[in-house]
């Protein structure tokens, strides 16, 4: 038998560890409880050191326990969101997120000068008076992640008062804010100290970090958010259909 090199090795933990995390992120052990490891090695064939291998990357991931006699448990149970119930474009699901799952805890709200980065991104003058509002989103009194917003006026106006008590969506249909269409930009970070103290993990532990900009009805941006959110605790889901050409 040929003997397999360090660097396969390394590309067949790196693989089984791929399966192995979309299934526990993807809910595939309903009673939390993961295959042996005998059972692991005979359905992905592979070496009971790879095995162990990959999912001791999960357990420092924080995804997996293993616990001596019991076996190897899911310790996570992610929340998963369509991208575009996620831009606030249609109407939620009963099942989703944005469907007054959440909870916010307010850090601030407060009318400050648009800093210059943040005013070019919303196509106005430096230091034009805005609504700042930072918060961590709460799902099960877990925080998942933290925003801070930017908010132009009049819909600053609006928001400045009216209370908060779901996601950020339901706080802009309370105002009586309407939008036309919200934008993502999709980027990853490893949390500095101030993150993990909000978020109630541990410095280094990985992040989506999101910058979203939403526009009114007339496509004018009046919203500019920066968004970090538990790579471990959030699925993002998005579906594309093809369209056939004319």
């Amino acid at each position: 038998m040929r003997p397999v090199s360090q660097q396969q090795r390394v590309h067949d933990v790196r693989r089984l560890r791929d399966m192995l995390r979309g299934a526990v992120q993807g809910g595939w052990y309903p009673d939390g409880q993961l295959p042996s490891e005998a059972e692991l090695m005979a359905t992905h064939n592979a070496s009971r050191a790879t095995v162990r291998a990959a999912l001791t990357l999960l357990r420092a991931e924080g995804l997996i326990e293993r616990t001596q006699g019991i076996g190897t448990h899911v310790v996570v149970k992610p929340v998963k969101t369509s991208l575009p119930e996620a831009h606030g474009v249609i109407k939620p699901s009963r099942e989703s997120l944005w469907n007054r799952r959440m909870r916010p805890r307010e850090i601030d709200r407060s009318v400050v000068p648009a800093p210059t980065t943040v005013a070019a991104r919303l196509e106005v003058a430096p230091d034009t008076p805005c609504l700042r509002l930072e918060y961590v989103a709460l799902h099960d009194e877990e925080p998942i992640a933290i925003a801070t917003n930017y908010v132009l006026f009049p819909e600053a106006g609006k928001l400045r008062d009216t209370p908060f008590v779901s996601d950020w969506y339901r706080l802009l249909e309370d105002a009586g804010v309407e939008l036309s269409d919200s934008e993502f930009i999709f980027d990853c970070e490893l949390a500095d100290a101030p993150l993990a103290a909000a978020l109630g993990i541990r410095e280094g532990a990985p992040l989506i970090a999101m910058e979203q900009l939403i526009y009114d009805l007339d496509g004018r941006p009046f919203d500019l958010a920066f968004i970090h959110t538990r790579g471990e605790r959030f699925r993002f889901v998005s579906r594309g259909i093809r369209q056939e050409q004319a």
